[in-house]
Parts: structure tokens; C-alpha cells; sequence
């Protein structure tokens, strides 16, 4: 007789073409149901007001998915990068914008931390990190610093006895308003380069911080974004990260995995972009009949159909290769290459997933208030973000070349 116990562990055809095991199956379902249930309510009035919901991050740290690679002994779940990137992709499928806000938060300011930090700044910020109860946030790109973020930084610090005195701006900076602990990058040797930069860990009460100006965005508007001024800001001199000048190793351990990180946002929009469709073009009649039955519709269906897989297939074998470095690996060789690919091709697929998922729409999707509207918006950042389309082709045929 068959057994039991196997036949119920057997996955299904999708699961096993997507490479998930039972377990990485089940987490990307249980944060599915999460994130309908508790952050799709909260998306339209998000997008519609600039909103920040301050409830949310306190609960989703109770339910347990900050703090995904942290260990248990600071509050965190014991587990890796691809597990990180499931929950980020169902994140995005219903809230892209608090999907962006989370990542900055557990990959970009509480991963960092943990993997850079010592082990007393680790204790006393990782627990309120994996908690919610603080909002982290990464503080690197300067007004006249985008894809050159290292070689043209302007923000300073200089060493004062007991203190670093930061002086400088960061713009574009996701979570800035909102944010209660970041890792900010600033120069502490002027004429060294991108050699002589140091990463700090601020308080939002620190004296000579400020948030200078919320910024209004074009998608992800509920995903708070700012500008922000340090004017002669004492950080105490345990909040430097590393060693003082070697903040290029922070930066590095971390680029990489942003990439591999954003990649999960695009599949979850993706998702959602084709069920949207899906479902208009079942529902929408003309001509005495839905829409679905049409075979241009049924011939975009179809498109849309092979390049979310696509997507879902680039993003999953990114994910894998990230979980195998450390954080001497990052920023050059084959980790460098996979995830600068990787994020580029699913940002220019989501492009085309996007805009025939609102041409299945017609006019319903043109309207600002429409869901897939909302996703339309989203396409332009995808593409800009932690490095530019341009940069990263950049890095590929850079690691190209040098290999």
C-alpha cells in the first residue's frame, strides 16, 4: 500500500517547477495569507494619501517576519536569504509599497547591521529591529551622488573625542521619515576616495539629525521617502561600524543582496498583475461576450503567463546563489554578476508584464484609483533603484570582461 506521509509530502507540478521544497512552499503561503489578511486593507489609502500606518511594522514584527536572518537570541528566525525573499514577494503581491518599506528595513539596515556590526551594537538594536518597534533604514545616496554614490559622497565625519560629527545630506532615502535607527555612510577621510568612507549607526534623536523634506513619488507612495540633513550630528563613536575608513566593506557586503532583494518585489507585483488581468478579462463584456474569449486578449494572457515564470525562475536561482556568500564576498565576482542580471532582467520583464496587464484593462486601467493602476506606477523605481538598468549592465559586462 502507498504511503501516507509520502504521497502528502509529494509537491505538486508547480511547486516542483518553481524549486520550492514543502517547507519554502508553506512560508511563501502562510506570508501570503499574512499579507492579504493584514497589508492589502492598507494599500489604496497608502497610495491614495502618502499614508504611513504606524500599527503595521509592531505587528509585523510580532508575527515574526522582521528580523528573518537574524538569530533567535536577538529576536530574529534563524533563517536565510531565500527565505526572506519569499516573504518579500508576498509582501509585494498585496502592499508593494510596505514590501519596499520592509526590505529596507530587515535587508538593508537590519541584515547590515548584523552582518557588520559588533556584538554590543548588535544587542541593542537588532532586538527592537525584529520587533517593529524600531524602523531601520540604509542612509547612502546623496543629492549629486546616484549610481556614483562612493566616489562623489560629500557627507563628513570628523572624529571628536568621544564623538563622529556628521555634516551632509541623503536623499531618496526609504523609511527616512519614519525611521528610528540607520546606517549611514559618510566620509571620514576627504582625500582618500571611496577608501576613506566609514558607516555609522544613528539615532533618530541624535543631536544635528533631521528629516529635511518628505519626498512625493510617483508609485509606491505609501512607502515613506525623504531627504534628510545632518548639521554638526554627534553620533558616539561605539556607533561606528567596522573600522573607520573601511565602510566600502560594509557597502559592498550589502549591494548585492539589495539586488538579489528587490527582485522578489517585481515577482510579487508581477503575480498580482496577471491575476488582475486574468480576472478583468473574464469579467469585462463587449461584443456580447467577455473579453477572454478573444484571442489578442487570450494572446496576451499567454504572454504574460511565460514571462511572470520567467521572472519567478530568475528571481528563485538569484536568491540560492545569495544565500552562499559572506560578507567578504560581495560587490565583484560571480555574486556580483548573478544579482546585477537578475534584477535587471526581471525589472525590464515586470515593464512588459505592467503594460500589457493595463492594456487588458483598457480605460478601467488608466483610472488613477484602479488597482493595476497602482502597479503601473511602480514600474519606473524598479528600474532606477539599487543601481540603475545602465549600471547594472555595467557590472555584468565588467565581470564579463574580467573573467
Amino acid at each position: 500500500m502507498p504511503d501516507d506521509s509520502a504521497m502528502l509530502e509529494k509537491p505538486s507540478v508547480l511547486q516542483a517547477f518553481s524549486g520550492l521544497s514543502n517547507d519554502e512552499s508553506g512560508i511563501l503561503e502562510q506570508a501570503d495569507r499574512f499579507a492579504q489578511a493584514e497589508l492589502y486593507p492598507l494599500a489604496q489609502r497608502m497610495d491614495d494619501e502618502e499614508w504611513w500606518p504606524t500599527e503595521i511594522f509592531p505587528k509585523i514584527g510580532a508575527t515574526g517576519y522582521f528580523g528573518v536572518t537574524a538569530p533567535e537570541a536577538y529576536g530574529g528566525a534563524g533563517m536565510d536569504i531565500f527565505t526572506s525573499g519569499l516573504i518579500l514577494q508576498a509582501f509585494g503581491r498585496w502592499n508593494h509599497a510596505l514590501a519596499l518599506a520592509w526590505v529596507a528595513h530587515d535587508n538593508l539596515c537590519l541584515n547590515n547591521i548584523l552582518r557588520n556590526a559588533n556584538e554590543e551594537q548588535i544587542r541593542k538594536y537588532l532586538p527592537g529591529l525584529c520587533k517593529g518597534t524600531s524602523i531601520g533604514a540604509l542612509g547612502l545616496t546623496e543629492p549629486g551622488a546616484g549610481s556614483d554614490a562612493l566616489g562623489s559622497m560629500r557627507t563628513t565625519a570628523r572624529r571628536e573625542g568621544g564623538h563622529y560629527v556628521l555634516n551632509g545630506s541623503k536623499i531618496y532615502i526609504t523609511n527616512g521619515p519614519v525611521a528610528d535607527v540607520l546606517l549611514v555612510y559618510a566620509k571620514t577621510n576627504k582625500d582618500a576616495g571611496a577608501k576613506g568612507i566609514s558607516a555609522f549607526i544613528v539615532e533618530k534623536d541624535f543631536p544635528g539629525f533631521k528629516v529635511a523634506q518628505k519626498l512625493t513619488k510617483m508609485g509606491f507612495r505609501g512607502s515613506q521617502t525623504a531627504e534628510l540633513v545632518f548639521d554638526e550630528c554627534r553620533v558616539p563613536a561605539e556607533n561606528l561600524v567596522g573600522v573607520e575608513n573601511n565602510g566600502v566593506k560594509v557597502v559592498m557586503s550589502g549591494l548585492d543582496l539589495e539586488r538579489a532583494m528587490i527582485s522578489p518585489i517585481c515577482l510579487g507585483i508581477a503575480e498580482r498583475a496577471l491575476q488582475l488581468a486574468l480576472d478583468y478579462a473574464k469579467q469585462r463584456k463587449q461584443f456580447g461576450k467577455t473579453i477572454a474569449e478573444f484571442q489578442m486578449i487570450q494572446s496576451k494572457l499567454a504572454d504574460l503567463y511565460v514571462w511572470v515564470e520567467s521572472m519567478r525562475l530568475f528571481t528563485y536561482q538569484t536568491l540560492r546563489a545569495a544565500n552562499v556568500i559572506d560578507e567578504n564576498e560581495g560587490g565583484r565576482g560571480d555574486i556580483h554578476k548573478i544579482t546585477a542580471a537578475g534584477v535587471m532582467y526581471v525589472a525590464e520583464t515586470l515593464n512588459k508584464v505592467l503594460n500589457e496587464a493595463m492594456q487588458v484593462h483598457g480605460g478601467t486601467g488608466y483610472i488613477w484609483e484602479s488597482e493595476i493602476n497602482r502597479l503601473y506606477r511602480s514600474i519606473k523605481l524598479l528600474e532606477i533603484g539599487a543601481g540603475t538598468t545602465e549600471v547594472r549592465k555595467m557590472i555584468i559586462a565588467g565581470e564579463l570582461l574580467r573573467a
